[in-house]
């Protein structure tokens, strides 16, 4: 069925369905169920060209990613993002474009992809704080939604996030509460606004209890397992070790269980650990019961709500950004158990923390 035989079964002009079918503001939103429910019914697929010619977009969205974060196209954690907003583009007949640049020709990038009309928006990974790609896609006029958020950034901008800072919170509560006083953080990269954020979250749950984290045992680099093993191999033959760690990711973790294993100890009876985003579907935690207590975030639901989000956007123009706060939940696992009691500190006295802005919203 073509777009004339599809408009003539509803008594309607061919113009006015194929606005309906494209998202146009005019078009009443009765007509447009009406519209979207027979194309439906009769298997309509409109032709992609004549939409790109109909309504003068590109039909794609872009995600660009700098080479010296090249990693994230073998992380799991970006694999399940893509595969999430890959399932929101295909619903809605749009195609993805990927980019994987130099980091000094990032901008240029952007401004490529708007001049040459290669897409109609694009995704930002990977927010640093006060991020400038936000002011050149504002100046630009590229529609986008940011994967995270950047922290003193100025100008308005959509986004979609997981609550990094309450996540580690509660984890380190949960370790606390089992009578852990000296716990390792091992976190990502802390030019990154997420790992900044789970930072906060740290420092704050050991405020609350009047107790200072131990800088020597707070470590921030990339979510490798070879970093997790190097961070977890030096804190464990410190003279007052660990007796937990808060890790920022399952591969990290792996790595630290390797440390620990190494040391002929076991992990969740003589150390406990807590990892983050476990809810990865080509890497999962265990079967019935969890190996790792995680705090869990579904990565690819994220990716279909900024996709959903930007295609909204791109429906809509000029509508004001969208932010969407999503919960991580606390998994229990075998991970983690009670402080030994051997190893039981005291609270530490006050010490200075190296400085880095923390900050204080979910």
């Amino acid at each position: 069925m073509n777009l004339k035989e599809l408009a003539s079964k509803l008594g309607l002009s061919p113009t006015t369905v194929s606005r309906a079918l494209n998202g146009y503001p005019e078009v009443n939103e009765a007509t447009r169920e009406r519209v979207m429910d027979a194309a439906k019914r009769h298997n309509y697929r409109p032709n992609a060209r004549a939409i790109r010619l109909a309504t003068g977009r590109a039909m794609a969205v872009g995600h660009v990613i700098p080479i010296a974060t090249r990693h994230e196209i073998v992380n799991p954690v970006f694999a399940d993002f893509i595969a999430g907003a890959g399932e929101t583009y295909s619903r809605n007949d749009y195609d993805m474009v990927l980019s994987v640049v130099p980091d000094d020709q990032e901008e240029d990038t952007y401004r490529s992809l708007k001049s040459k009309g290669n897409v109609d928006g694009v995704i930002v990974h990977a927010p640093k704080m006060d991020d400038p790609r936000i002011g050149l896609l504002h100046d630009i006029g590229l529609p986008f939604v940011v994967h995270g958020r950047a922290t003193g950034s100025a100008l308005p901008y959509s986004w979609v996030d997981v609550n990094n800072r309450r996540a580690f919170l509660r984890a380190t509560e949960f370790l606390l509460d089992l009578g852990h006083r000296r716990i390792g953080l091992v976190n990502g990269l802390e030019f990154m606004d997420f790992a900044i954020r789970r930072r906060a979250g740290f420092v704050d749950a050991h405020a609350a209890r009047g107790l200072v984290p131990d800088p020597e045992i707070m470590v921030s680099d990339e979510m490798t397992e070879v970093a997790g093993y190097r961070a977890a191999r030096r804190m464990l033959v410190l003279p007052n070790p660990p007796t937990a760690f808060l890790v920022a990711s399952m591969i990290s973790g792996m790595g630290v269980r390797r440390a620990i294993d190494e040391r002929g100890l076991r992990m969740g009876r003589d150390i406990s650990v807590i990892i983050h985003d476990d809810d990865l579907s080509y890497m999962k935690n265990g079967e019935d019961v969890p190996i790792f207590t995680a705090t869990r975030s579904s990565v690819r639901e994220a990716g279909r709500q900024a996709a959903e989000m930007l295609l909204d956007l791109i429906a809509h123009p000029g509508s004001p950004p969208q932010q969407r706060l999503l919960e991580a939940e606390l998994i229990i696992g075998q991970s983690t158990g009670p402080a030994p009691q051997t190893s039981l500190s005291q609270p530490l006295p006050a010490q200075p923390l190296p400085a880095q802005p923390l900050p204080h919203s979910p």
